[in-house]
């Protein structure tokens, strides 16, 4: 079986080489255009399923995994920042709340899509301003949904979560498992 990851992230890498999969990273290079109006589950699905079609259609006869990640506060969705400034400010607004990270997983075997999202919440503490631009100035969240990774220095602010672990990474394991189980293929 050719598996392959629909995803230049490190972290979705990481993720199935700590679990010993076979598979190979061909990442999707379309245009991410979430849907207007949809929730962060609904958005994380489609953006998923976007990127494996567009894998899957150049290789039709592999099993192909697209994810993509969201972040939601208070109904607002927060995707990778476009700046510094503009990771300040998704900080700040995560700051002493909760907000629900959504990872969409999509897989893609023989035509055959099947898809889900993942909900974790996630409970920052309150941050300073320092904490904030020492934060940025490592450059870690400028490639995050959200502005942050919570397997790095932003673990410094995260309180607790309530959900899978691994989707605040970036590609939660269990949904991943089920998905790949409807499709007739097991990482075991």
């Amino acid at each position: 079986m050719d598996l392959i990851l629909a995803s230049a992230s490190p972290r979705r890498r990481e993720i199935l080489e700590h679990i010993g999969a076979d598979f190979r990273i061909i990442p999707a290079v379309g245009p991410e255009n979430p849907p207007a109006g949809a929730s962060g589950g609904e958005t994380a699905i489609a953006l998923s399923g976007a990127k494996a079609g567009e894998v899957a259609a150049a290789h039709p006869d592999s099993v192909v995994i697209g994810a993509d990640t969201v972040v939601e506060v208070d109904g607002v969705l927060l995707g990778k920042p476009r700046d510094e400034q503009d990771a300040a400010r998704m900080l700040r607004l995560l700051s002493g709340r909760s907000h629900h990270v959504y990872t969409g997983v999509t897989v893609i075997k023989d035509g055959r899509a099947v898809s889900r999202a993942e909900e974790t919440t996630v409970v920052f503490r309150t941050l300073t301003e320092r904490e904030i631009a020492a934060y940025i100035a490592t450059g870690e969240p400028m490639d995050k949904a959200g502005a942050y990774g919570y397997q790095g220095y932003a673990g410094l602010f995260i309180e607790r979560i309530e959900g899978d672990y691994f989707n605040v990474i970036g590609l939660p394991l269990c949904c991943l498992g089920r998905l790949l189980e409807q499709v007739g293929v097991s990482l075991l």
